[in-house]
Parts: C-alpha cells; sequence; structure tokens
C-alpha cells in the first residue's frame, strides 16, 4: 500500500491518500526510509482489508466474519491470523444488546383477572369467544403495534389497530370498537385479551 502511494504521489497529497486508505502518513515516510520486506508489506495490506471490513460491517464483524468475507473477495487469511491482526491492532468487534420490545405493562398494583378461556379455543357459532394480542413490527420511522381480534368460530379478524404506542385508547379500545361495529353482539361473549396480565380473560354478557 505504502509503494502505491509513492507511485501516486506526484497527482495526490500523501496525508489525503494515507487518510483514504487508513493508514498513518508517519507510517509511510517511515517506510520510505526504512523499506520493509515482502511479508511485512503483506502484512499490512492485509490489515488494511480488515479494517475495510470491519468498517462496513459497522464494527459488528469479528475475525470469523471477517475471515469469511475476504475469502468471498478471493483474499485467503487464516482465522488464527486475522484473529491476531486485530488484536495487535486493536480492532473488536462491538456486541450491540439485543432490543426487546415490551408490549405489556406488568409493574403495577391490580388484581389479575382468571383466564376464563382456559386454552379453550374452540366457538360453536360467531360473537361467542373472541380472543386479541398485540404484537410489534419495525418500520425505519420506530416500532408499530399492531393489535387485533380474532373470531375464534371462523377465525377471521374482526378488529385491529396500528398506534405507535401501547396506551388502552389505542390499541385494545380502537380494536374493540371496530369489532364492535363490524359484528354486533347479540348475546353472552368471552372476550380473552392474551399478553396482558391486568386482562389476561374477560367476559362480557350483552342480553
Amino acid at each position: 500500500m505504502f509503494r502505491f502511494i509513492k507511485e501516486h504521489a506526484s497527482e495526490f497529497s500523501v496525508e489525503r491518500m494515507c487518510k483514504v486508505l487508513h493508514v498513518s502518513s508517519s507510517g509511510y515516510y517511515y517506510w520510505r526510509e526504512h523499506p520493509v520486506g515482502a511479508r511485512q508489506q503483506n502484512q499490512s495490506q492485509l490489515e488494511i482489508h480488515i479494517r475495510r471490513v470491519h468498517k462496513q460491517s459497522e464494527c459488528r464483524y469479528g475475525s470469523p466474519r471477517i475471515a469469511d468475507e475476504l475469502r468471498e473477495q478471493g483474499i485467503k487469511a487464516s482465522h488464527n491470523r486475522i484473529a491476531r491482526l486485530m488484536q495487535k491492532a486493536g480492532i473488536r468487534s462491538i456486541m450491540y444488546k439485543k432490543y426487546r420490545v415490551q408490549t405489556t405493562e406488568s409493574n403495577h398494583d391490580y388484581p389479575v383477572a382468571k383466564n376464563l378461556l382456559n386454552r379453550e379455543f374452540t366457538a360453536n357459532k360467531p360473537r361467542q369467544k373472541w380472543v386479541s394480542d398485540i404484537t410489534y413490527i419495525a418500520t425505519d420511522q420506530g416500532w408499530l403495534y399492531l393489535t387485533a381480534i380474532l373470531d375464534l368460530a371462523d377465525r377471521k379478524v374482526v378488529g385491529w389497530a396500528l398506534s405507535d404506542g401501547l396506551k388502552a385508547v389505542e390499541t385494545s379500545v380502537a380494536a374493540w370498537r371496530m369489532a364492535l361495529k363490524n359484528r354486533v353482539i347479540d348475546g353472552c361473549l368471552l372476550f380473552h385479551r392474551s399478553g396482558d396480565p391486568v386482562r389476561s380473560g374477560h367476559s362480557i354478557c350483552l342480553c
């Protein structure tokens, strides 16, 4: 790489080329005064490739992933050699903690409703048993929450709501209002909401 900089020194400034190639200008000038052997040049070149792949991965890749990536690019180097060079150069992978989306609020003093459904996911007729749940969707603007209400008789979604928050008025209540418009309750209805410790299942009787 230093040889490349030397060959193009008349076209570009040394400092600019060193910055683009992720090498120090002091190292280049030292190389000009103290030429290194082929093995050390090869090692320096490999370190440049390692830094490039590491940067492209947003610093997530460790030595195994970098070795695989370089191999696909036709650059052969063992995992152990790359690991040694990374350790020597202080190149480390950054481990990101997986973000866990919470769709329920468990920190409360409210009584927990009984699970009246008791895993009996069948119904003899529509408007007899409805179940509801909330899931989350990752978008470029952030997390969106989808609330759906399902009639267990025909497995049709009778109500749903899409929101960017977890307030009841924009999730369960909004989906419930749509369900009531789509299917008018004409008897005793068991409504079960999954994953909510406050209202895990309750029945609503309308006569």
